[in-house]
């Protein structure tokens, strides 16, 4: 049996056809250049990730375990230099008491934030989550509660800056600015880097004390550049996500100012405690390792989802971006209409996964969602959006948003088992 053979059964066996292997196949051959390109892109930010662990001095001692309080844990504070290193700011927080990438933003946003402070999003509104934590939604313990104000800028019908809008919305009372990298679930394109610092220097030029705050999940090392190179005064993002590189069990960062970083650290702990608290519990290694596997697992998931954007796009799906356009994040949206392609979908993704490849993704009333939001996710961290991951809103144009893949062989995998399923359920012909 020659290799190309043995490859075709090889798919079969895990129930992917000879009619979905060719559309991956055509569909590759056409990803060639991006993929190059992509892989360039990892050279260089791996060396940038090595040759900070070089000059932060890293050495297995940072491997220890702290508990109780966590005083003079070495690695915990290591690691913070070093992430203050990767991405070129005076401090970080990274710490695996940050729960979630929602939960480091909330802190974020309330150690920097006052009663009577005012936070202006210029990019529309945010990622669903952040609705809550800023009393978008009335909720207990929101910034609203505590008398911070709330105001958006949309973006203008071409995806560009309202600049006009923008200025009119800068007052007095704004303290901080989000911007939000990554689209969300929303049909907007994701900022680059240089979009974003375009925004950073407009808003600089009309109010140089306001904090100019970015949501960074999904971005980190897809490009040469971070928004903290082009004027950001904190970036914000969750371990679980590219900078853990699929090793990181639990976590979130912040990075930025040395005040930025302190008043945080303030909230996450208590007034007068900061970073001085907080054991690592033995995890150092794995975020540590993670970090400088980041460049590649962030590679892998990028490449996945050009893969999945030309073979939809070729099957005639709207997608978001399209395979041939510059990416600023993993993530990949594809408009499949109806609830049933949606939920086929996620179907194939969760049948591809290593773990629980078994069980049906249905739809529910997850925490913090405004609609039932299914969710295909195999993964050996649980939520971990950089591992092989797809969920959506149950709401037109029932939007698949697929992203990860610790290698691109698995995530390939992935995509191809999701059109199996489409054309299993006759949605699509094979």
């Amino acid at each position: 049996m020659n290799f190309m053979s043995a490859m075709e059964e090889m798919y079969r066996k895990i129930g992917i056809s000879a009619e979905a292997i060719r559309l991956g196949e055509k569909a590759e051959k056409a990803c060639a250049a991006h993929f190059a390109e992509i892989d360039r892109i990892a050279e260089y930010n791996q060396i940038k990730v090595l040759n900070a662990f070089r000059e932060c001095r890293v050495g297995e001692a940072w491997f220890a375990p702290s508990t109780g309080y966590g005083y003079n844990d070495l690695g915990r504070d290591g690691l913070e230099e070093l992430y203050a290193h990767v991405f070129g700011t005076e401090d970080a927080l990274v710490r695996a008491q940050l729960v979630s990438g929602t939960h480091a933003l909330s802190i974020a946003l309330s150690g920097n934030l006052r009663p009577g402070d005012e936070i202006l999003s210029p990019v529309g509104k945010p990622y669903d989550t952040l609705d809550e934590v800023i009393g978008i939604r009335p909720q207990r313990g929101s910034l609203a509660e505590y008398g911070v104000t709330y105001r958006q800028v949309d973006l203008l019908p071409d995806g560009s800056f309202d600049f006009d809008g923008i200025r009119e919305a800068l007052n007095s009372r704004t303290r901080l600015v989000e911007i939000q990298r990554s689209k969300g679930y929303s049909a907007r394109h994701t900022l680059s880097v240089a979009e974003i610092g375009k925004l950073i220097a407009f808003i600089k030029d009309i109010r140089p004390d306001v904090i100019c705050m970015v949501d960074n999940c999904y971005g980190e090392f897809v490009e040469i550049t971070e928004p903290t190179d082009v004027g950001a005064d904190m970036i914000v993002g969750s371990l679980i996500k590219n900078p853990g590189g699929g090793l990181a069990p639990i976590g979130g960062y912040i990075a930025g100012t040395e005040e930025c970083v302190a008043n945080a650290a303030y909230r996450l702990t208590a007034p007068g405690l900061g970073k001085e608290l907080g054991a690592s519990l033995g995890v150092t290694r794995q975020l540590l390792q993670g970090l400088f596997l980041a460049p590649a697992v962030t590679a892998s998931a990028e490449k996945a989802a050009v893969f999945a954007a030309q073979i939809y796009q070729d099957l005639g799906f709207h997608v978001v971006p399209r395979a041939e356009e510059t990416r600023h994040d993993i993530i990949q949206s594809v408009d499949l209409m109806t609830p049933e392609a949606l939920s086929a979908f996620c179907l194939g993704i969760q049948a591809a996964a290593p773990v629980d490849s078994f069980v049906t993704p249905e739809p529910w009333d997850m925490p913090g969602y405004d609609d039932p939001v299914i969710m295909a996710a195999g993964a050996f961290v649980s939520g971990a959006s950089i591992e092989l991951s797809a969920d959506g809103p149950m709401r037109p144009p029932y939007t698949a948003f697929f992203q990860g893949g610790l290698t691109f062989s698995s995530a390939k995998a992935g995509v191809l088992m999701s059109v199996q399923k489409l054309i299993d359920a006759s949605i699509i012909k094979g």
